[in-house]
């Protein structure tokens, strides 16, 4: 990937939070400092958990007036905090433009993950998503993705960030260039050290996107949001499948699956009385079959104003109990944060 020119410009600041650490260090020496002093910045960012320039206080005050001079270091806003009854957390931020997003914290025994949003509202339309009722706003920034994993952090305190999923608001694949760099300052040593392992992008399916981050040589995992092996039934659902159809999907990831060591997820929402049928499981069963692969399924989390339904628990059961004869692994996924409207798909960043 091409990184960003370095070059110091009073009028055209840098985030600190958008820089890997060469970039930032070929700023520091441009402005006639040490290159030590880099590496000192980025323990009081990622270390210290400090990113005010007035309180990085092993800084010179003439080093500090330079950065405040040079960069920006404004972090989204928390408008609001949303704790729910099951410990999951969802988060109200404001960006700098006054427009908002969510991330939401899930805690699960000594897991903590989170779920953060690569688009501030999404263009993809999917019909059982509440982002898609926001319709396509813009793209975040690099900072502003990194921004969720900085400030998820602080507000853990002393417990450990374990798990990052792209799985907020937006499509992360149309959003792939910011996305990658992020991924890729969340990985650095120097900054979060975070395992490829435990990142994930979830996509609807964009082909163009998954092709470029398999060529992107970053490692990272994929879930793909399934919900249907049935081409018709998969369109009416996800508008998506009428530009990259499920064959064309299923031959892109065939392809991602031979230049990574990661099996690909798929994420299939259970909608009653629409893809839990057995037609569907005949699909689901010739669909994956021939990809090394793992399927997460999780009750559709009712959405106010959209025309569907929840299956009952008996259904449920029932569902699952077919689904997990598969040859590949399945997991039931429990909705956490329903009650706050921060589970799958119920995202809408509204203040």
């Amino acid at each position: 990937m091409e990184k960003n020119e370095t070059k110091i410009d009073p009028d055209v600041k840098k985030h600190l939070l958008e820089l890997f650490p060469e970039e930032l260090e070929t700023i520091i020496l441009q402005l006639g400092e040490k290159r030590f002093r880099s590496k000192q910045i980025l323990n009081w960012i990622y270390q210290n958990r400090e990113i005010d320039f007035e309180k990085m206080l092993t800084l010179s005050v003439d080093l500090r007036s330079k950065l405040a001079k040079y960069f920006e270091n404004q972090l989204p806003g928390i408008k609001e905090k949303k704790l729910s009854q099951d410990g999951t957390t969802k988060y109200l931020l404001e960006l700098s433009d006054g427009k908002f997003i969510e991330m939401v914290l899930i805690p699960a025994g000594e897991k903590n993950t989170l779920c953060i949003s690569s688009q501030v509202g999404c263009a993809r339309k999917c019909k059982f998503c509440a982002t898609a009722t926001l319709g396509f706003s813009r793209n975040l920034e690099v900072q502003e993705i990194v921004g969720q994993i900085w400030l998820a952090i602080k507000e853990l305190n002393d417990s450990k960030l374990t798990n990052i999923v792209f799985m907020g608001m937006g499509e992360p694949l149309d959003n792939l260039e910011s996305v990658l760099k992020a991924i890729q300052i969340l990985q650095r040593d120097e900054c979060f050290s975070f395992s490829p392992r435990r990142i994930t992008i979830s996509t609807c399916g964009v082909i163009p996107g998954i092709r470029k981050l398999a060529d992107s040589g970053i490692k990272v995992k994929l879930a793909v949001s399934l919900n249907s092996a049935i081409q018709e039934k998969r369109e009416e659902l996800m508008p998506v499948t009428k530009h990259y159809p499920l064959a064309e999907l299923k031959n892109a990831l065939l392809d991602f699956r031979k230049k990574t060591a990661f099996r690909i997820t798929f994420e299939y929402v259970m909608i009653k009385d629409f893809n839990m049928r057995r037609e569907d499981i005949k699909a689901l069963l010739f669909y994956l079959g021939d990809i090394s692969c793992k399927l997460n399924i999780i009750k559709w989390n009712e959405v106010v104003n959209l025309p569907y339904k929840s299956p009952n628990e008996k259904e449920v059961k029932e569902f699952v109990q077919a689904i997990s004869k598969l040859s590949f692994a399945v997991t039931h996924r429990k909705s956490r944060g329903a009650d706050i409207e921060a589970a799958c798909g119920q995202l809408a960043g509204k203040y």
